[in-house]
């Protein structure tokens, strides 16, 4: 069979470029070797959003009595907060059924790998394989759980983050080894349902070393606070699962102390693998370099016709990355005129209590890149609507270049602030200088006044401090 576009993989890469395709007018073949959807919509970004929705729903329920309300203790029903989540994975993992069949994309299921003459060969569970082919190949396999050499993952006292929306029973104790986004997601629900848990993280910062500095102390903060262990700069040397508890024995990078902490279950959350393995990649040439496929601006590998997106190359592994780079790729390929992604005003958002997110520079990278900076901050403290919600934790935090005003980064947590960030992308995307943001008006009460008070107080004009 023939297409004028094939895509590897149907996760927020792969079939977002598909439907795209479709819409100008290309036939599309997509090859799934699991679900519909990818890790996104089964095993990542959605169903641990409704894991953590619940986790949510129990701390407010925790906390009524701060809101005037008497209700009878409440528990978790463990089971049923994991069947919730994987209830709408399903959904929404039919949502893209819906969506290939209303775009009239072929889904071929089974395992595709590329092989000479722009083709792929799919395998299927039977072990039965057909060729397809197509003058274009889209590579969106996607990644996996990074596995550690010292911390071999097997899937019952090692897990990760597939296995930890999908435990039978909760643990009383985890010990979680990375504080990026995975880990801070998931130590806020075990910690928020009653886990006890322990954050051991390499790098020195602690939570979230990717973020501002001050965003890591905040949620640092938070996190003690909440009753989570957390141990920066420290490594983890060995697991002893030979007895009824594991044993991690880890090492403060800086002191060289070791300690030995006992726990149920150690989450492994150290980062992502692309899945770039028996694809077929050494028999093409096609150049890879630490793990990623090399690319161009537009996703066009160094073979002819074959194309990559997604966890597979350099760039942040993130859903909404894939998606973007899907839609470029495809529309080049389609003769439009799209631009290249702008990498450096990507919101990055973790969904932990106090929520964080943000774009572009942090403080400290602006400074290295030699911008003279004008920093403005706002505590949600002084926030009328945050005070009224009782989350009055947390901070927005802009940073502006001095000399021409250019929007160079903005970083918050506190309550909903991932659905604030997209403000701060698309001024930035429209080259918005502070005192055009100090005198857009915003609604009130509403917590993204706050965005507009901490650009004010960048230029000492905030008036509610």
């Amino acid at each position: 069979m023939k297409y004028d576009i094939i895509i590897v993989g149907s996760g927020p890469g792969g079939y977002v470029a598909a439907i795209r395709a479709s819409q100008l007018g290309k036939k599309v073949a997509i090859v799934e070797r699991e679900s519909l959807g990818g890790i996104c919509l089964n095993w990542g970004c959605i169903p641990t959003k409704a894991l953590l929705k619940s986790a949510q729903v129990f701390d407010y329920i925790k906390h009524a009595e701060d809101f005037g309300i008497n209700i009878s203790k409440a528990k978790v029903d463990f089971a049923a907060t994991i069947k919730r989540s994987r209830g709408v994975a399903d959904g929404m993992s039919k949502g893209v059924q819906f969506l290939m069949r209303k775009n009239k994309i072929d889904v071929i299921m089974g395992t595709g790998k590329l092989i000479k003459g722009n083709k792929v060969l799919v395998t299927n569970d039977k072990g039965e394989e057909q060729e397809i082919s197509s003058p274009h190949i889209i590579i969106a396999t996607g990644g996996r759980a990074k596995e550690l050499p010292n911390l071999p993952i097997d899937g019952k006292k090692i897990i990760e983050y597939r296995k930890a929306m999908s435990l039978s029973l909760q643990p009383k104790k985890m010990v979680v080894v990375g504080a990026g986004a995975i880990g801070a997601e998931f130590a806020y629900f075990y910690n928020t349902i009653g886990t006890e848990v322990v954050i051991v993280e390499f790098l020195e910062q602690g939570l979230l070393p990717r973020e501002d500095a001050e965003i890591s102390k905040e949620l640092g903060k938070a996190f003690r606070k909440a009753g989570i262990e957390v141990l920066a700069n420290t490594a983890v040397l060995s697991v002893d699962g030979s007895g009824n508890k594991l044993k991690v024995k880890v090492k403060n990078r800086k002191s060289e102390k070791e300690d030995t902490i006992e726990c149920d279950i150690v989450l492994s959350a150290a980062g992502v693998s692309a899945n770039i393995e028996n694809i077929g990649l050494e028999d093409l040439g096609i150049k890879t370099d630490k793990g990623l496929i090399q690319v161009d601006e537009f996703y066009q590998t160094n073979v002819a016709g074959i194309y990559a997106i997604g966890d597979v190359v350099p760039g942040p592994a993130l859903a909404h990355v894939a998606s973007a780079e899907g839609i470029v790729c495809v529309e080049k390929i389609c003769g439009e005129d799209p631009h290249p992604i702008n990498y450096n005003n990507i919101p990055g958002c973790t969904y932990c209590h106090p929520e964080v997110a943000s774009v572009g520079y942090t403080e400290a990278a602006a400074k290295e890149a030699g911008y003279e900076l004008k920093i403005g901050k706002f505590p949600f403290s002084a926030s009328g609507k945050a005070s009224a919600a009782g989350h009055k934790e947390g901070f927005v935090k802009v940073i502006y270049d001095a000399k021409y005003g250019e929007w160079l980064g903005s970083h918050m947590i506190g309550e909903n602030v991932t659905e604030m960030i997209a403000e701060v992308v698309a001024a930035r995307k429209l080259e918005t200088t502070g005192h055009e943001i100090i005198k857009t008006i915003h609604p009130h009460p509403t917590m993204s006044e706050a965005i507009m008070e901490a650009s004010a107080a960048a230029y000492d004009e905030v008036i509610h401090l």
